[in-house]
């Protein structure tokens, strides 16, 4: 049985975060209606690789939804929506500050017409502060949460992280809170609006920094490589450093491409191993005993030169030979991984992280698995729906309209911007 059997969500949201938290209830059970205007989700036409069909921005994070079109400037289109909003347990929206106001439903409106429902909303920064009505994208929220200005090289430019922290990890914060106001739903019968901001989830997310930055306010950071002092205020970029107390980097392997590096964990009961095997075959063969890597502080201090070592012993070695020579002395360590590396992976195709769909459009293409394992609901997955494909499905399974009444409808224009030949136009 499907863990969310019964849960039916509205989705009105669109691009990427509120699509990932939709996608992921969508993957547990929940039944998905996507509610898209009459020319449908922006992200179906962006950054195209094959003309006429829908792009994988758009096909990679909606699987397993219902789309439906529904015209919200059309006064019919408007008790469509009505109707769904009564049927439904969640309604998710990720539009502009005020948007669906203007469209005539707010919070207090949308609680009136169904008590019981839970409605989630993604917001650059939330619908209070200064900020609350500036726009945002992925980028703009690592920039102002914390993340880029504690990601790059010390001195260096802050860089944005290859992860979708912004936009992604907003979804997975939303699911959390929808999750929740469901099971308080069960108790007290009543929904509530769930609200995250991107802003907010990046500072979340960055906790560690926040960590580090109260830190300093009594000492410097030993653990990092760049240099550090009490009372410097803002924690500085460190590269690749662990951000743990453990020291780590990323180390260049044989024969030296692009990603032909290895990310090492030094932890303090590993040491001694470590320097045993690395010791004798970079002509250190006391490694082990030398005072000057002893203990941790001592590593800290000399860091620069313990990497230099470690990194000589790494150029020897490609990387997932030096991961298995590693990991058989417990150093926790990972090659770096290439999407291509892990398209093509044992580990990754055995996980199902990495799985081919078919599509009307595209034929055979690929979507990142479902990361959550359910041992008694397995997701499975299926592909993304194409424009409008289930409206009149959802219109007559869940709203009960005849085949009448959804051609009255589709006449007026509820569905559809451009009305039927020698009909009236009513939406504006």
């Amino acid at each position: 049985m499907e863990a969310l059997k019964g849960i039916r969500i509205l989705d009105m949201t669109h691009v990427q975060a509120g699509p990932t938290c939709s996608q992921l209830l969508a993957w547990m059970g929940a039944d998905v209606i996507k509610l898209e205007p009459p020319n449908g989700d922006a992200t179906r036409g962006q950054l195209r690789d094959m003309p006429n069909a829908d792009s994988l921005y758009f096909t990679m994070l909606n699987c397993n939804k219902r789309s439906i079109t529904v015209n919200m400037k059309s006064p019919d289109g408007k008790t469509v929506f009505v109707e769904l909003v009564k049927k439904c347990d969640i309604l998710m929206e990720n539009f502009g500050p005020g948007v669906l106001d203007r469209f005539g439903f707010s919070w207090e409106k949308v609680h009136e017409i169904n008590p019981r429902i839970v409605m989630g909303s993604i917001k650059g920064f939330g619908s209070s502060g200064p900020y609350a009505d500036f726009k945002a994208y992925e980028n703009v929220a690592q920039a102002m949460g914390g993340s880029m200005s504690t990601t790059g090289v010390p001195n260096g430019r802050p860089f944005v992280t290859g992860a979708q922290i912004g936009d992604s990890g907003t979804g997975l914060h939303l699911a959390i809170g929808l999750l929740a106001a469901l099971r308080q739903r069960d108790r007290t019968g009543q929904g509530q609006y769930v609200e995250v901001a991107m802003m907010d989830g990046i500072m979340n997310l960055c906790r560690v920094k926040w960590r580090d930055h109260q830190r300093l306010t009594r000492g410097p950071l030993p653990e990092y490589s760049a240099a550090t002092h009490q009372g410097m205020g803002a924690v500085p970029r460190a590269g690749n450093d662990s951000g743990g107390g453990q020291l780590g980097n990323a180390i260049r392997c044989n024969p030296g491409g692009t990603n032909d590096f290895i990310y090492i964990v030094v932890q303090e009961a590993v040491w001694e191993a470590l320097a045993k095997r690395i010791g004798p075959e970079v002509g250190m063969p006391g490694l082990a005993t030398d005072p000057k890597f002893a203990t941790i502080e001592n590593r800290r201090r000399h860091q620069g030169d313990m990497w230099e070592i470690i990194g000589e012993f790494a150029l020897k070695h490609g990387k997932r030979d030096l991961m298995g020579i590693l990991n058989e002395i417990n150093v926790p360590c990972g090659p770096i991984m290439s999407t291509e590396d892990l398209a093509n992976d044992e580990h990754v195709k055995l996980r199902e992280m990495y799985v081919e769909l078919d599509h009307p459009q595209r034929g055979k293409w690929w979507n990142v698995g479902m990361p959550i394992k359910l041992s008694a609901s397995p997701a499975e997955i299926r592909r993304s729906p194409l424009l409008g494909e289930h409206t009149e499905e959802i219109l007559a399974d869940v709203l009960g309209y005849s085949d009448e009444q959804i051609e009255k409808l589709d006449r007026s224009g509820a569905f559809r911007s451009t009305l039927k030949k020698g009909t009236i136009r009513i939406d504006s």
